[in-house]
């Protein structure tokens, strides 16, 4: 999986927004808010991060259960997909 190059990540103060650049700004109306592992999450797909490389990382950099940490990445998926961010 991988993020479409149109669309970048960028902190403001304390949050995390995804905004779309280039051409997407024609197709796209409005910004992603993401919370830290949003975040860290999205970065991982930018590099083109699957599912299960996803859930590692994610257990390596925070103290939560496998279940939990498959949970959370599938919700996660689908709201990035359901948003046309994946290409």
């Amino acid at each position: 999986m991988k993020i479409k190059e149109d669309f970048i990540l960028r902190k403001v103060a304390d949050s995390y927004v995804v905004v779309p650049v280039n051409k997407m700004t024609l197709d796209f109306n409005g910004i992603i808010n993401l919370n830290e592992t949003g975040a860290f999450l999205f970065e991982l797909l930018q590099k083109g991060a699957e599912r299960d490389e996803l859930v590692d990382k994610m257990l390596e950099e925070y103290d939560v259960d496998r279940e939990k940490a498959e949970v959370d990445i599938d919700v996660f998926i689908q709201k990035v997909r359901d948003a046309d961010v994946l290409e």
